[in-house]
Parts: C-alpha cells; structure tokens; sequence
C-alpha cells in the first residue's frame, strides 16, 4: 500500500487528526503543471491524504484514474479516488476498481454522483448499474481490500425530503462498509455539529471530516454554495460583496473565516480537516498554518 502499511481507516481509527486536501484532474498541459506544483506544495506539509474529484457524470474518468495512479506512483502522498455510481454499469466499476487496486491505489471515496449536464436534474441509475451510494460501497468492499469513504450533507442532501430520510441513508452508507465519510462543503461550524450528533444518536460511529473552501471570491463561493445547497452566511457574503475588485482583501476574508471555522470544529472534536483547493492551495495552506497545524508531529505512515 502506498504511504506506508496502514490504511486510512486504520489512521482515523487510531484517533490520529487527518488533515488532507482535494485537487480535481487538469483539462490541458498547462493545467496540469499547474496541478503537479499545488500537489508538489502539499506533499511538502505531509497530509493524511489527497483525493481527486471524478467530474460531474463521471465525465472527468480517465483524467482522474490517471491522475491518482500518477500520485501512487510518483509522489509520497496517499491519493484518495473519488469513484461514481452514475453513468457506469457493474462491469465497468469493477473495472476500474480492479485498475485502482492494480496501481496500489487502496483509498476510494464511493460517491453516487450527479447527473450528466445538469447536476439539478432527475437521477437516473445506469440500467445495468448501481442505483445507491451504499451500493456501490459493498462492490467496492467486495472487489478489493479498499478503505472507503463516503459522502455527509450537513445541510442535508439536495434530493432527500427530510432530514431524517437523509440520516438513514448515511447510516445505510456506513453498514455498508463506509469507513469514514468527508461532508460536502458547508461555511457554518454549527450545521456540521448537528450532523454529527444526529449520526451518534442513530448509532453510527462513522468518523465525518469537515470539508472546507475557503470563501475567497464571491462569484465563485456563490456558485459552489448553490450547487452544493449550502447556506452562505449574510455576515460573509456582505464581507465578500464589498470588497468585490480587491483580491487581496477577498483573499483575507475568505482565510479568516475558514480559519475560525476550522478553530471550532477542532474544538469541539471533529476528527480533521478535508480542505477543497481548486488545485490552488495557497488559501487552505495559509488556514493550515495559521491553526498551527504545521507545529505538531508529521503523522505516522
């Protein structure tokens, strides 16, 4: 196994704080430069993990299976593949979990995914498919020595009619085999503490590690909030409007937030820290320090 001979479940069961970030597949050859320099970064701060996003409709597929079997490869990072249920039948999942494990690849992030072209749209399972997450968890189990990881909604998932239908199909995530679980991205410490505690009351002991982007542009943490339904606080969103046109002060707002947010859920317990990096890291680095997180024992492999 790449990383060392533990698994990633094995390093969140020991207690052990996972700090760790997410990059998405570059498009063209200078994205991917670009790509290789935030990931070269990031080794060098020694996080638990880094994962690589799938594309809406599994639609970024063999960018992302290349991408994390380059990291297997070539870097001392443990690269985390996102892996979706939609578009794809059974025989091609199981494909690509036999490619993920071929290349030392032993850390998936099992996830449904959204449709193709319109992540609003109706979700239609692949006629030989798999219609849920905890689906595609068990194949993955089934197929592999895999540590999996699955998806929380602090806010609730964008299709479930309440928050009690969203709590039980997390749980069936994690009977299913789920590890852990990194929420989708929220910008209040408190949504994220419910979640929890709904999960701990209907006896599920998953570990859920808070995911963070850091808000610094506008324009951009509006569209991420709307597709991901999270709520944008108004103190933030008038902070970030009026400074509108200065990058500077934009950067500043969106690290202070992220780094008082992240203040209190390591307070109260959370087991770390997945940090969302649009393959710039510069805005989740500058949180990573200024927690001080740079100062404590490099995790052990």
């Amino acid at each position: 196994m790449h990383g060392g001979a533990r698994s990633l479940s094995d390093v969140l069961a020991s207690g052990e704080r996972s700090i760790s970030f997410e990059f998405f597949p570059a498009k063209d050859e200078p994205g991917d430069r670009a790509l290789w320099t935030a990931l070269r970064r990031v080794e060098s701060v020694a996080p638990a993990f880094v994962s690589v996003t799938y594309g809406a409709g599994g639609s970024s597929r063999d960018r992302t299976i290349g991408t994390t079997e380059r990291i297997a490869s070539g870097t001392t990072l443990r690269p985390v593949a996102h892996l979706t249920a939609v578009g794809h039948s059974v025989a091609e999942l199981r494909a690509i979990i036999r490619r993920y494990a071929d290349a030392g690849i032993l850390d998936v992030l099992a996830l449904r995914g959204d449709p193709p072209g319109d992540p609003q749209g109706v979700w239609r399972p692949h006629p030989e498919g798999v219609h849920y997450a905890a689906d595609l968890v068990e194949l993955i189990k089934k197929w592999g020595s895999f540590s999996v990881g699955v998806a929380a909604f602090p806010e609730g998932h964008p299709r479930s009619p309440d928050r009690e239908s969203d709590i039980r199909h997390f749980v069936a995530k994690c009977r299913a085999g789920a590890d852990y679980a990194v929420t989708q991205m929220f910008f209040r410490a408190e949504v994220y503490l419910r979640l929890r505690d709904r999960v701990a009351a209907a006896g599920c002991e998953t570990p859920i590690i808070p995911e963070i982007m850091p808000a610094t542009r506008f324009e951009q943490i509006s569209t991420f909030a709307q597709l991901s339904s999270a709520t944008l606080p108004s103190d933030l969103a008038d902070r970030l409007e009026r400074a509108r046109g200065d990058a500077a002060a934009s950067y500043r707002i969106g690290v202070d937030h992220a780094t008082r947010m992240a203040e209190v859920l390591l307070r109260e317990g959370a087991p770390g820290l997945h940090f969302i990096t649009l393959n710039r890291p510069a805005a989740s680095l500058d949180v990573y320090r200024t927690l001080g997180l740079d100062q404590q024992p490099a995790r052990a492999a």
